[in-house]
Protein backbone atom coordinates (compact mmCIF):
# COMPACT_ATOMS: atom_id res chain seq x y z
CA UNK A 1 0.00 0.00 0.00
CA UNK A 2 0.96 3.61 -0.53
CA UNK A 3 0.71 5.04 2.99
CA UNK A 4 0.98 8.58 4.33
CA UNK A 5 1.63 9.14 8.05
CA UNK A 6 0.91 12.66 9.29
CA UNK A 7 2.41 13.82 12.59
CA UNK A 8 2.91 17.31 14.01
CA UNK A 9 4.22 18.89 17.20
CA UNK A 10 7.28 18.27 19.35
CA UNK A 11 9.84 15.49 19.08
CA UNK A 12 7.70 13.26 21.26
CA UNK A 13 4.69 13.82 18.97
CA UNK A 14 6.61 12.78 15.86
CA UNK A 15 9.44 10.33 16.64
CA UNK A 16 7.22 7.32 17.52
CA UNK A 17 5.91 7.26 13.96
CA UNK A 18 9.42 6.70 12.56
CA UNK A 19 9.41 3.25 14.15
CA UNK A 20 6.02 2.54 12.59
CA UNK A 21 7.18 3.83 9.21
CA UNK A 22 10.30 1.67 9.21
CA UNK A 23 8.31 -1.44 10.15
CA UNK A 24 5.73 -0.80 7.42
CA UNK A 25 8.51 -0.45 4.86
CA UNK A 26 9.94 -3.77 6.05
CA UNK A 27 6.47 -5.26 5.51
CA UNK A 28 6.53 -4.13 1.87
CA UNK A 29 4.60 -0.87 1.98
CA UNK A 30 5.47 2.47 0.37
CA UNK A 31 5.57 4.96 3.26
CA UNK A 32 5.86 8.73 3.56
CA UNK A 33 5.76 10.80 6.75
CA UNK A 34 4.51 14.38 6.62
CA UNK A 35 5.91 16.46 9.46
CA UNK A 36 8.01 19.56 10.19
CA UNK A 37 11.38 20.40 8.64
CA UNK A 38 13.05 19.90 12.03
CA UNK A 39 12.42 16.16 11.77
CA UNK A 40 13.33 15.65 8.10
CA UNK A 41 16.70 13.97 8.89
CA UNK A 42 15.06 11.68 11.45
CA UNK A 43 12.35 10.61 9.00
CA UNK A 44 14.72 10.05 6.10
CA UNK A 45 17.15 8.08 8.24
CA UNK A 46 14.34 5.74 9.28
CA UNK A 47 13.48 5.06 5.62
CA UNK A 48 10.17 6.79 4.80
CA UNK A 49 9.90 9.64 2.32
CA UNK A 50 9.76 13.04 4.03
CA UNK A 51 7.00 15.51 3.20
CA UNK A 52 6.94 18.95 4.72
CA UNK A 53 4.28 20.28 7.06
CA UNK A 54 4.39 23.94 8.16
CA UNK A 55 4.00 25.28 11.72
CA UNK A 56 7.26 23.88 13.08
CA UNK A 57 6.84 24.55 16.83
CA UNK A 58 10.60 24.56 17.38
CA UNK A 59 11.15 27.32 14.83
CA UNK A 60 8.42 29.50 16.30
CA UNK A 61 9.20 29.08 20.02
CA UNK A 62 10.63 32.39 21.23
CA UNK A 63 12.19 30.99 24.42
CA UNK A 64 11.23 30.97 28.04
CA UNK A 65 9.81 28.18 30.10
CA UNK A 66 6.79 27.65 27.88
CA UNK A 67 3.12 27.62 28.92
CA UNK A 68 2.43 26.33 32.39
CA UNK A 69 -0.44 24.30 33.75
CA UNK A 70 -2.23 26.98 35.78
CA UNK A 71 -5.21 28.94 34.47
CA UNK A 72 -3.04 31.58 32.80
CA UNK A 73 -0.72 28.93 31.42
CA UNK A 74 -3.64 26.96 29.98
CA UNK A 75 -4.94 30.08 28.22
CA UNK A 76 -1.49 30.69 26.75
CA UNK A 77 -1.35 27.06 25.65
CA UNK A 78 -4.73 27.42 23.91
CA UNK A 79 -3.61 30.56 22.06
CA UNK A 80 -0.43 28.81 20.97
CA UNK A 81 -2.40 25.75 19.86
CA UNK A 82 -4.83 27.83 17.80
CA UNK A 83 -2.03 29.61 15.94
CA UNK A 84 -0.27 26.28 15.37
CA UNK A 85 -3.43 24.66 13.96
CA UNK A 86 -4.18 27.54 11.60
CA UNK A 87 -0.69 27.35 10.11
CA UNK A 88 -0.75 23.55 10.00
CA UNK A 89 -4.07 23.48 8.17
CA UNK A 90 -2.67 25.66 5.41
CA UNK A 91 -0.16 22.95 4.50
CA UNK A 92 -2.08 19.72 5.06
CA UNK A 93 -3.62 19.67 1.59
CA UNK A 94 -0.19 19.53 -0.06
CA UNK A 95 0.90 16.44 1.88
CA UNK A 96 -1.26 13.91 0.02
CA UNK A 97 0.33 12.62 -3.18
CA UNK A 98 -1.66 11.03 -6.02
CA UNK A 99 -2.23 7.34 -5.44
CA UNK A 100 -2.18 7.50 -1.65
CA UNK A 101 -4.22 4.55 -0.37
CA UNK A 102 -4.19 4.99 3.41
CA UNK A 103 -3.71 7.81 5.91
CA UNK A 104 -2.30 7.12 9.36
CA UNK A 105 -3.24 10.07 11.55
CA UNK A 106 -1.62 11.18 14.79
CA UNK A 107 -3.52 12.83 17.64
CA UNK A 108 -2.48 16.29 16.46
CA UNK A 109 -3.31 15.76 12.78
CA UNK A 110 -6.50 13.66 12.99
CA UNK A 111 -8.99 16.58 13.12
CA UNK A 112 -7.59 18.02 9.88
CA UNK A 113 -6.81 14.64 8.35
CA UNK A 114 -10.49 13.69 8.24
CA UNK A 115 -11.05 16.34 5.56
CA UNK A 116 -8.22 14.87 3.47
CA UNK A 117 -9.89 11.46 3.64
CA UNK A 118 -13.19 12.94 2.50
CA UNK A 119 -11.63 14.88 -0.37
CA UNK A 120 -9.52 12.00 -1.69
CA UNK A 121 -11.92 9.16 -0.75
CA UNK A 122 -9.27 7.19 1.11
CA UNK A 123 -9.50 5.39 4.47
CA UNK A 124 -7.68 6.39 7.63
CA UNK A 125 -6.49 4.75 10.81
CA UNK A 126 -6.06 6.90 13.91
CA UNK A 127 -2.82 6.25 15.82
CA UNK A 128 -3.05 8.19 19.07
CA UNK A 129 -0.27 8.70 21.61
CA UNK A 130 -2.77 9.83 24.27
CA UNK A 131 -6.19 8.62 25.42
CA UNK A 132 -8.76 10.93 23.84
CA UNK A 133 -12.13 9.18 24.28
CA UNK A 134 -14.22 10.18 27.32
CA UNK A 135 -14.08 7.90 30.35
CA UNK A 136 -15.14 7.91 33.98
CA UNK A 137 -11.74 6.59 35.05
CA UNK A 138 -9.67 9.74 34.50
CA UNK A 139 -10.01 13.30 33.29
CA UNK A 140 -8.69 14.42 29.87
CA UNK A 141 -4.90 14.43 29.66
CA UNK A 142 -4.83 18.22 29.27
CA UNK A 143 -6.61 18.76 32.59
CA UNK A 144 -3.37 19.07 34.53
CA UNK A 145 -3.51 15.58 36.01
CA UNK A 146 -6.54 16.32 38.19
CA UNK A 147 -9.14 13.67 39.00
CA UNK A 148 -12.60 15.23 38.76
CA UNK A 149 -14.52 12.21 40.03
CA UNK A 150 -16.25 9.63 37.83
CA UNK A 151 -18.97 11.91 36.47
CA UNK A 152 -16.72 14.96 36.38
CA UNK A 153 -14.13 13.02 34.39
CA UNK A 154 -16.77 11.86 31.91
CA UNK A 155 -18.26 15.33 31.51
CA UNK A 156 -14.83 16.89 30.97
CA UNK A 157 -14.04 14.16 28.46
CA UNK A 158 -17.17 15.02 26.49
CA UNK A 159 -16.49 18.75 26.58
CA UNK A 160 -12.85 18.52 25.48
CA UNK A 161 -13.63 17.54 21.83
CA UNK A 162 -15.83 20.63 21.57
CA UNK A 163 -12.91 22.81 22.66
CA UNK A 164 -10.75 21.07 20.06
CA UNK A 165 -13.46 21.73 17.47
CA UNK A 166 -13.37 25.45 18.24
CA UNK A 167 -9.59 25.54 17.91
CA UNK A 168 -9.90 23.96 14.45
CA UNK A 169 -12.77 26.13 13.17
CA UNK A 170 -10.76 28.59 11.06
CA UNK A 171 -8.32 25.95 9.78
CA UNK A 172 -11.23 23.65 8.84
CA UNK A 173 -13.00 26.39 6.91
CA UNK A 174 -9.86 27.21 4.92
CA UNK A 175 -8.84 23.60 4.33
CA UNK A 176 -12.25 22.48 3.09
CA UNK A 177 -12.38 25.43 0.70
CA UNK A 178 -8.91 24.54 -0.56
CA UNK A 179 -9.98 20.91 -1.08
CA UNK A 180 -13.23 21.87 -2.84
CA UNK A 181 -15.41 20.37 -0.11
CA UNK A 182 -18.76 21.81 0.98
CA UNK A 183 -18.73 23.82 4.21
CA UNK A 184 -18.91 21.76 7.41
CA UNK A 185 -17.99 22.47 10.99
CA UNK A 186 -15.27 20.48 12.77
CA UNK A 187 -17.91 19.17 15.18
CA UNK A 188 -20.13 17.88 12.38
CA UNK A 189 -17.24 16.06 10.72
CA UNK A 190 -16.07 14.64 14.06
CA UNK A 191 -19.53 13.34 14.97
CA UNK A 192 -19.93 11.76 11.54
CA UNK A 193 -16.59 10.00 11.99
CA UNK A 194 -17.43 8.84 15.53
CA UNK A 195 -20.79 7.46 14.36
CA UNK A 196 -18.91 5.00 12.16
CA UNK A 197 -17.15 3.67 15.30
CA UNK A 198 -13.71 3.41 13.66
CA UNK A 199 -10.86 1.52 15.22
CA UNK A 200 -8.36 3.72 17.07
CA UNK A 201 -4.97 2.38 18.19
CA UNK A 202 -3.34 3.98 21.23
CA UNK A 203 0.46 3.85 21.45
CA UNK A 204 1.00 3.68 25.20
CA UNK A 205 1.38 0.81 27.62
CA UNK A 206 -1.43 -0.68 29.67
CA UNK A 207 1.21 -1.12 32.36
CA UNK A 208 1.26 2.66 32.75
CA UNK A 209 -2.39 3.34 31.89
CA UNK A 210 -4.83 0.41 31.72
CA UNK A 211 -7.52 0.57 29.05
CA UNK A 212 -10.66 2.13 30.54
CA UNK A 213 -13.41 -0.41 31.13
CA UNK A 214 -16.07 1.97 29.78
CA UNK A 215 -14.46 2.50 26.37
CA UNK A 216 -16.33 1.08 23.39
CA UNK A 217 -14.90 -1.85 21.39
CA UNK A 218 -12.35 -0.73 18.81
CA UNK A 219 -10.52 1.71 21.09
CA UNK A 220 -7.41 -0.41 21.62
CA UNK A 221 -4.34 0.19 23.78
CA UNK A 222 -1.52 -1.66 22.04
CA UNK A 223 1.77 -0.63 23.68
CA UNK A 224 4.36 2.02 22.90
CA UNK A 225 5.60 2.84 19.41
CA UNK A 226 9.33 3.18 19.95
CA UNK A 227 11.24 5.47 17.57
CA UNK A 228 13.42 3.73 15.03
CA UNK A 229 17.02 3.24 16.15
CA UNK A 230 20.16 1.45 15.04
CA UNK A 231 20.64 -1.94 16.72
CA UNK A 232 24.39 -1.23 16.97
CA UNK A 233 24.04 2.28 18.43
CA UNK A 234 26.53 3.15 21.18
CA UNK A 235 26.94 5.94 23.69
CA UNK A 236 29.77 8.43 23.06
CA UNK A 237 33.10 7.42 24.66
CA UNK A 238 33.20 10.37 27.07
CA UNK A 239 29.82 9.36 28.44
CA UNK A 240 30.91 5.73 28.68
CA UNK A 241 33.99 6.85 30.62
CA UNK A 242 31.87 8.87 33.03
CA UNK A 243 29.49 5.96 33.61
CA UNK A 244 32.41 3.62 34.30
CA UNK A 245 34.05 6.09 36.67
CA UNK A 246 31.68 5.63 39.61
CA UNK A 247 28.24 4.54 40.79
CA UNK A 248 25.22 4.96 38.48
CA UNK A 249 24.40 8.68 38.12
CA UNK A 250 21.06 10.47 38.07
CA UNK A 251 19.92 11.74 34.66
CA UNK A 252 18.31 15.21 34.52
CA UNK A 253 16.68 16.53 31.33
CA UNK A 254 13.53 18.49 30.54
CA UNK A 255 12.89 17.72 26.87
CA UNK A 256 11.86 20.13 24.13
CA UNK A 257 9.00 21.92 25.90
CA UNK A 258 11.20 23.75 28.40
CA UNK A 259 13.52 26.43 27.07
CA UNK A 260 15.67 29.17 28.54
CA UNK A 261 17.13 29.62 32.01
CA UNK A 262 19.72 26.91 31.48
CA UNK A 263 22.40 28.34 33.76
CA UNK A 264 19.96 28.91 36.62
CA UNK A 265 18.37 25.48 36.21
CA UNK A 266 21.78 23.86 35.86
CA UNK A 267 22.99 25.45 39.08
CA UNK A 268 19.82 24.36 40.88
CA UNK A 269 20.16 20.80 39.55
CA UNK A 270 23.81 20.56 40.58
CA UNK A 271 22.98 21.82 44.09
CA UNK A 272 20.32 19.15 44.42
CA UNK A 273 22.63 16.42 43.11
CA UNK A 274 25.42 17.31 45.52
CA UNK A 275 23.11 17.65 48.50
CA UNK A 276 21.75 14.20 47.67
CA UNK A 277 25.35 12.96 47.32
CA UNK A 278 24.79 11.44 43.89
CA UNK A 279 26.55 11.87 40.57
CA UNK A 280 24.60 13.45 37.74
CA UNK A 281 24.20 13.71 33.98
CA UNK A 282 22.57 16.91 32.71
CA UNK A 283 21.06 16.77 29.22
CA UNK A 284 21.25 20.33 27.92
CA UNK A 285 18.06 20.17 25.83
CA UNK A 286 16.07 23.28 24.96
CA UNK A 287 16.56 24.61 28.47
CA UNK A 288 20.33 24.71 27.88
CA UNK A 289 21.20 22.95 31.15
CA UNK A 290 24.87 23.03 32.08
CA UNK A 291 26.92 22.58 35.21
CA UNK A 292 27.95 26.08 36.39
CA UNK A 293 31.54 25.14 37.21
CA UNK A 294 32.14 22.75 34.32
CA UNK A 295 34.93 22.85 31.77
CA UNK A 296 34.04 22.03 28.15
CA UNK A 297 35.52 18.92 26.57
CA UNK A 298 34.96 18.39 22.84
CA UNK A 299 35.02 15.07 21.02
CA UNK A 300 34.77 15.97 17.36
CA UNK A 301 36.33 12.71 16.20
CA UNK A 302 34.05 10.32 18.07
CA UNK A 303 33.25 7.05 16.27
CA UNK A 304 30.18 6.65 14.13
CA UNK A 305 27.73 3.81 13.73
CA UNK A 306 25.66 2.36 10.93
CA UNK A 307 21.95 2.98 11.17
CA UNK A 308 19.71 5.70 12.50
CA UNK A 309 19.63 7.75 15.63
CA UNK A 310 16.62 8.46 17.77
CA UNK A 311 15.28 8.82 21.29
CA UNK A 312 13.69 8.06 23.67
CA UNK A 313 13.66 4.36 24.43
CA UNK A 314 14.32 2.73 21.11
CA UNK A 315 15.62 -0.53 22.55
CA UNK A 316 14.30 -2.79 25.26
CA UNK A 317 16.46 -2.85 28.36
CA UNK A 318 17.00 -5.58 30.87
CA UNK A 319 15.68 -3.18 33.48
CA UNK A 320 18.57 -3.91 35.79
CA UNK A 321 19.99 -0.40 35.92
CA UNK A 322 23.42 -2.01 36.22
CA UNK A 323 24.81 -1.41 32.77
CA UNK A 324 23.87 -4.86 31.49
CA UNK A 325 23.54 -5.27 27.71
CA UNK A 326 20.27 -4.21 26.15
CA UNK A 327 18.02 -6.83 24.66
CA UNK A 328 14.72 -6.69 22.84
CA UNK A 329 12.84 -6.44 19.58
CA UNK A 330 13.49 -3.93 16.81
CA UNK A 331 12.03 -3.64 13.32
CA UNK A 332 14.04 -5.07 10.45
CA UNK A 333 16.89 -2.65 9.63
CA UNK A 334 16.50 -0.38 6.63
CA UNK A 335 19.46 -1.09 4.37
CA UNK A 336 21.83 1.57 3.19
CA UNK A 337 21.32 4.03 6.04
CA UNK A 338 24.40 5.37 7.77
CA UNK A 339 24.64 8.34 10.12
CA UNK A 340 26.83 9.40 13.03
CA UNK A 341 25.48 8.77 16.50
CA UNK A 342 27.59 11.35 18.23
CA UNK A 343 26.85 15.05 18.21
CA UNK A 344 25.35 18.12 19.78
CA UNK A 345 22.21 19.89 18.70
CA UNK A 346 22.83 23.53 17.87
CA UNK A 347 19.20 24.28 16.98
CA UNK A 348 16.16 24.09 19.21
CA UNK A 349 15.19 20.52 18.35
CA UNK A 350 16.92 17.14 17.98
CA UNK A 351 17.54 15.86 14.49
CA UNK A 352 19.17 12.78 13.05
CA UNK A 353 21.84 14.66 11.10
CA UNK A 354 25.60 14.66 11.66
CA UNK A 355 26.81 16.60 14.67
CA UNK A 356 29.72 17.08 17.04
CA UNK A 357 29.24 15.77 20.55
CA UNK A 358 30.40 18.25 23.18
CA UNK A 359 30.29 17.64 26.91
CA UNK A 360 30.91 19.82 29.94
CA UNK A 361 32.22 17.97 32.94
CA UNK A 362 33.21 18.21 36.57
CA UNK A 363 34.26 15.24 38.64
CA UNK A 364 30.67 14.41 39.61
CA UNK A 365 28.47 16.03 36.91
CA UNK A 366 28.53 15.58 33.13
CA UNK A 367 26.57 17.77 30.71
CA UNK A 368 25.65 16.08 27.43
CA UNK A 369 23.73 16.73 24.23
CA UNK A 370 21.28 14.31 22.63
CA UNK A 371 21.88 10.59 23.19
CA UNK A 372 19.51 7.61 22.91
CA UNK A 373 17.62 7.34 26.17
CA UNK A 374 17.24 3.61 25.61
CA UNK A 375 20.99 3.14 25.96
CA UNK A 376 21.48 5.53 28.87
CA UNK A 377 18.48 5.16 31.17
CA UNK A 378 19.10 1.53 32.22
CA UNK A 379 22.51 2.60 33.52
CA UNK A 380 21.25 5.39 35.76
CA UNK A 381 20.16 5.48 39.40
CA UNK A 382 17.08 7.57 38.57
CA UNK A 383 15.71 9.77 35.79
CA UNK A 384 14.55 13.35 36.38
CA UNK A 385 12.45 14.31 33.34
CA UNK A 386 9.58 16.40 32.00
CA UNK A 387 7.17 13.44 31.96
CA UNK A 388 6.37 13.51 28.27
CA UNK A 389 4.62 10.32 27.17
CA UNK A 390 7.70 8.93 25.39
CA UNK A 391 10.26 9.77 28.06
CA UNK A 392 7.97 8.48 30.82
CA UNK A 393 7.62 5.20 28.97
CA UNK A 394 11.37 5.01 28.25
CA UNK A 395 12.23 5.46 31.93
CA UNK A 396 9.67 2.84 32.93
CA UNK A 397 10.91 0.42 30.28
CA UNK A 398 14.45 0.86 31.62
CA UNK A 399 13.29 -0.23 35.06
CA UNK A 400 14.58 2.86 36.88
CA UNK A 401 12.74 5.26 39.20
CA UNK A 402 11.52 8.60 37.86
CA UNK A 403 11.43 12.06 39.40
CA UNK A 404 8.83 13.72 37.14
CA UNK A 405 9.03 17.49 36.60
CA UNK A 406 6.12 18.19 34.21
CA UNK A 407 6.18 21.38 32.14
CA UNK A 408 2.81 21.60 30.35
CA UNK A 409 0.18 19.89 28.16
CA UNK A 410 -0.24 16.16 28.93
CA UNK A 411 2.92 15.94 31.05
CA UNK A 412 1.21 16.37 34.47
CA UNK A 413 -1.09 13.49 33.50
CA UNK A 414 1.77 11.07 32.75
CA UNK A 415 3.70 12.28 35.79
CA UNK A 416 0.71 11.37 37.92
CA UNK A 417 0.46 7.94 36.31
CA UNK A 418 4.12 7.18 37.09
CA UNK A 419 3.61 8.22 40.71
CA UNK A 420 0.40 6.20 41.01
CA UNK A 421 2.24 3.16 39.70
CA UNK A 422 4.85 3.66 42.42
CA UNK A 423 7.69 3.97 39.91
CA UNK A 424 8.16 7.69 40.59
CA UNK A 425 8.27 10.23 43.37
CA UNK A 426 5.43 12.79 43.57
CA UNK A 427 5.66 15.25 40.64
CA UNK A 428 7.42 18.59 41.03
CA UNK A 429 5.95 21.17 38.60
CA UNK A 430 8.64 22.66 36.37
CA UNK A 431 7.40 26.15 37.20
CA UNK A 432 8.29 25.51 40.85
CA UNK A 433 12.01 25.11 40.07
CA UNK A 434 12.74 28.72 40.93
CA UNK A 435 14.68 29.05 44.19
CA UNK A 436 16.75 27.33 46.85
CA UNK A 437 13.61 25.90 48.43
CA UNK A 438 12.85 24.07 45.19
CA UNK A 439 16.41 22.73 45.20
CA UNK A 440 15.66 21.27 48.63
CA UNK A 441 12.49 19.70 47.24
CA UNK A 442 14.40 18.22 44.31
CA UNK A 443 17.10 16.99 46.70
CA UNK A 444 14.51 15.18 48.81
CA UNK A 445 13.04 13.56 45.70
CA UNK A 446 16.48 12.42 44.53
CA UNK A 447 17.25 10.87 47.91
CA UNK A 448 13.91 9.10 47.93
CA UNK A 449 14.24 7.83 44.36
CA UNK A 450 17.79 6.52 44.84
CA UNK A 451 17.52 5.06 48.35
CA UNK A 452 14.00 3.69 48.73
CA UNK A 453 13.97 0.26 47.03
CA UNK A 454 10.22 0.29 46.42
CA UNK A 455 10.45 2.68 43.47
CA UNK A 456 13.08 0.59 41.67
CA UNK A 457 11.29 -2.67 42.47
CA UNK A 458 8.03 -1.39 41.01
CA UNK A 459 9.78 0.13 37.98
CA UNK A 460 11.56 -3.18 37.34
CA UNK A 461 8.29 -5.05 37.55
CA UNK A 462 6.69 -2.66 35.08
CA UNK A 463 9.63 -3.07 32.69
CA UNK A 464 9.23 -6.85 32.72
CA UNK A 465 5.53 -6.58 31.92
CA UNK A 466 6.18 -4.11 29.10
CA UNK A 467 8.47 -6.64 27.39
CA UNK A 468 5.36 -8.58 26.35
CA UNK A 469 4.00 -5.63 24.35
CA UNK A 470 4.73 -4.93 20.69
CA UNK A 471 2.69 -1.92 19.68
CA UNK A 472 4.33 -1.53 16.28
CA UNK A 473 3.47 -5.11 15.31
CA UNK A 474 -0.20 -4.39 16.07
CA UNK A 475 -0.14 -1.40 13.72
CA UNK A 476 1.49 -3.44 10.94
CA UNK A 477 -1.15 -6.15 11.39
CA UNK A 478 -3.98 -3.60 11.32
CA UNK A 479 -2.63 -2.09 8.10
CA UNK A 480 -2.36 -5.55 6.54
CA UNK A 481 -6.06 -6.16 7.24
CA UNK A 482 -6.95 -2.84 5.63
CA UNK A 483 -4.88 -3.79 2.58
CA UNK A 484 -6.78 -7.06 2.04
Amino acid sequence: MKILITAAGSYGDVAPYTGIGAALIAAGHDVAIATHDTFAPLVRAAGPEFRRLPADPHARRPGGAGPGTGRGGQRALMRTAAAFIDELGAGMADAVAPGTELLLLSTTTAPLGRHLCEAHDIPALDLSLQPTAPTREFAPVVSGGRNLGRWGNLLAGRLTPRIVDRLHADATRALRARLGLPPATPGAVRRRTEAARPRVLHGFSEVLLPRPADWRPGLDVVGNWWPWHAPDAQLPPDLEDFLADGPPPVFIGFGSMASGGGERLGALAVRALRRAKVRGILQSGNAGLTSPDAEPVSYSDAPTHTGTYSEPGAATSTGSGSGAPLTGLSPTPVKGITEPLTGTRTGPAPTAGPRTHTTHTTSDVLTIGEVPHALLFPRTAAVVHHAGAGTSAAALRAGVPSVPVPVTADQPFWAGRLATLGAATPPIPFADLSDDESADRLTAALIRATTEPTHRTLANGAARRMEAEDGIAVVVSAVARLAD
